[in-house]
């Protein structure tokens, strides 16, 4: 194999690969990256203008669908393999891997049925290829890119919208900057109505990228010729123009061979006295060559540019490859030491967003700074320190004796019933400061790229994280609860023992007149119970938040995943490969990254080898 043979070669195996594992057409016909930097043939023209049999001509087979108005409703990438002479001959498509044509007919079979598939039976058009090669001795390297023929007008059955879309799916093949475009009109038409020739000129107004071929030269009006034409008098490209000369129809009703219309086609030519001294650059071999030399010289000019693109995928997939992760190893001793890995990583992240390293800690101040003075605010002292109620709780307190002068035991039951209702804020508190411990774990868990891969080893995570976060939660509890109980079982003294001061100061108790039951007495005793209360309150407001983050915080900091640690290093080899249960996606796009990795690797290698035997 000659090393232009050699070099197309390679571009159409890198264009393969690339097409196997993804890297092609995708819905909307756009091409991804290493598809565009490596060039191919785009085949475009009027409907009826020669296409199909231009490609048929260079393929040498009869291969694809033909009919009346619209035939090619899908973009055909079609990839010839030049194969060792006496190798049979087959088709392979992309959506059968396994299966190959030798049969061209049901080839051509399979294009109209994959076509029907996707926009069923209708004249409805789709931007998604069809993927062909085509193995073969008698064909050269090329791939050639079939797309819909241009029309004017849309006819019944079609959207209005047709004509506009057809041109903008062609477009989307002619404007890339490593396309070569074979732009095909019939010879028996003005040149200058030509639609092919039309759009080329709009993309590539120097015609350095465009082939121009006539064809139906035998159809031409008696005493004209195209010469003018294939000459570059009417049209002027930096490349030539080539002439066909397409089998008749009925030499496809006869199914002349495709050998036997070469044949005929050299005859024109040679015989022709308008061509004939042209003929050497003519016809559909000829043609097949040009466009191979010129994709081989194309090739030669790209390589650097191909090159290094290739070495930058390289890169960016290596580095998707690390940030997958590696396959897990077998071994449960390596196995545990993973698990306690992502544990520590997962942990870091959850002391970060504590510690003040990420957002998120600053919730829990929020709740001691706001929320709790907020919550003991809205008690409902008022209420309870009412004048009605004080004498209520007083006169019960009494009993049958009323009281001398401090109503020791109604003070008790008035202090003892209001701090019951600390217990509702303390509680608050904890469980304010839980929500956030347990969004701050879930936050954690999503932030640690290692645990990504593990979805089973996520849930365990979370699960084991959450339950010790309710053991704190109950100690918690149980802390701030015992609290407000022990300032309930034993009340401030000296704060009590300058009431009897304060009540002399009142009044004078030698006087017979003062009555210690006046309202004025009762709002006295709701404003020395409302006087503890408020200290008791400002106590409560710095001790919850301690016992909080003692309790909560701290040992979440401290023992988070303690009890994890100590399950996790029970489990046998299966259990623990359970909790290493990838997310099938994941491990299939790093299966799929893997081979695009040593895809672009191989590329890379070959290129550089060419490069050098050049």
């Amino acid at each position: 194999m000659t090393t232009m043979e050699s070099l197309i070669g390679l571009v159409n195996r890198i264009q393969r690969a690339c097409t196997v594992l993804g890297d092609h057409g995708g819905a909307e016909g756009a091409l991804p990256t290493l598809w565009e930097a490596l060039p191919s043939v785009a085949v475009v023209g009027g409907q009826s203008s020669g296409k199909s049999s231009v490609l048929e001509s260079i393929v040498g087979r009869d291969f694809l669908p033909r009919g009346s108005g619209i035939v090619t409703r899908r973009p055909l990438v079609l990839q010839l393999h030049k194969t060792e002479e006496g190798q049979p001959e087959y088709a392979e498509f992309l959506h059968l891997p396994k299966r190959k044509f030798t049969d061209f007919s049901l080839v051509r079979k399979e294009i109209q049925d994959e076509t029907d598939r996707l926009t069923g039976k209708t004249k409805q058009i789709s931007p998604v290829p069809i993927h062909l090669s085509i193995y073969s001795p008698f064909v050269v390297n090329l791939t050639l890119i079939d797309l819909p023929g241009l029309t004017k007008v849309a006819v019944e059955g079609q959207p209005d919208s047709i004509v506009q879309d057809i041109e903008n799916m062609v477009r989307t093949y002619v404007e890339k900057p490593n396309s070569i475009i074979l732009a095909i009109s019939p010879a028996n038409q003005d040149i200058a109505t030509s639609d092919a020739i039309k759009l080329a000129r709009e993309v590539d107004p120097t015609g350095e990228r465009t082939f121009g071929v006539l064809t139906k030269l035998d159809l031409m009006d008696k005493g004209t010729n195209a010469l003018d034409v294939l000459e570059g008098r009417s049209y002027k490209l930096q490349q030539p123009w080539v002439g066909i000369v397409n089998r008749s129809q009925a030499d496809i009703n006869k199914n002349v061979d495709m050998i036997v219309a070469r044949r005929k086609e050299r005859e024109y030519f040679a015989n022709s006295p308008d061509y004939s001294h042209l003929a050497s650059k003519m016809g559909s071999e000829y043609l097949a060559k040009l466009l191979s030399r010129h994709l081989e010289s194309v090739i030669r000019a790209r390589i650097p540019s191909i090159s290094s693109l290739i070495t930058k995928t390289i890169d960016e997939l290596e580095s998707e490859m690390d940030h997958l992760g590696r396959p897990i190893a077998l071994d449960a001793g390596a196995q545990l030491y993973t698990i306690l890995e992502l544990c520590r990583a997962f942990d870091k992240i959850f002391k970060e967003h504590l510690e003040g390293g990420r957002p998120g800690g600053d919730r829990i101040y929020g709740v001691f700074d706001n929320q709790l003075p907020a919550a003991l605010k809205k008690l409902p002292f008022d209420r309870h320190l009412s004048l009605q109620n004080v004498k209520k709780v007083v006169s019960e307190a009494d009993g049958y004796q009323p009281h001398l002068i401090a109503p020791e035991q109604g003070y008790r039951r008035l202090i003892e019933s209001s701090l019951n209702y600390f217990r509702g804020p303390a509680e608050a508190s904890v469980d304010a400061v839980h929500f956030v411990l347990k969004e701050l774990v879930r936050k954690s868990i999503g932030e640690t790229q290692e645990l990504k891969r593990f979805p089973t080893l996520q849930s365990e995570l979370a699960a084991a994280s959450y339950q010790a976060l309710e053991r704190f939660r109950e100690d918690s509890r149980k802390t701030v609860i015992r609290l407000v109980d022990m300032e309930a079982s034993y009340l401030t003294v000296d704060f009590f023992r300058k009431l009897p001061q304060e009540v002399e100061k009142a009044g004078n108790p030698a006087t017979p007149t003062v009555d210690r039951y006046t309202d004025g007495h009762f709002r006295r005793i709701a404003s020395n119970v409302s006087s503890y209360i408020s200290m008791v309150s400002e106590t409560l407001k710095n001790s919850i938040p301690k016992a909080a983050v003692y309790c909560q915080v701290r040992e979440a900091k401290r023992s988070l995943l303690n009890h994890f640690y100590t399950l996790v290093g029970k489990k046998e080899g299966k259990q623990l490969s359970q909790l290493l249960d990838e997310d099938p996606a994941l491990m299939e796009r790093r299966l799929q990254c893997a081979k695009r990795l040593e895809l672009y690797k191989n590329a890379r290698d070959e290129i550089d080898a060419v490069s050098w035997a050049r």
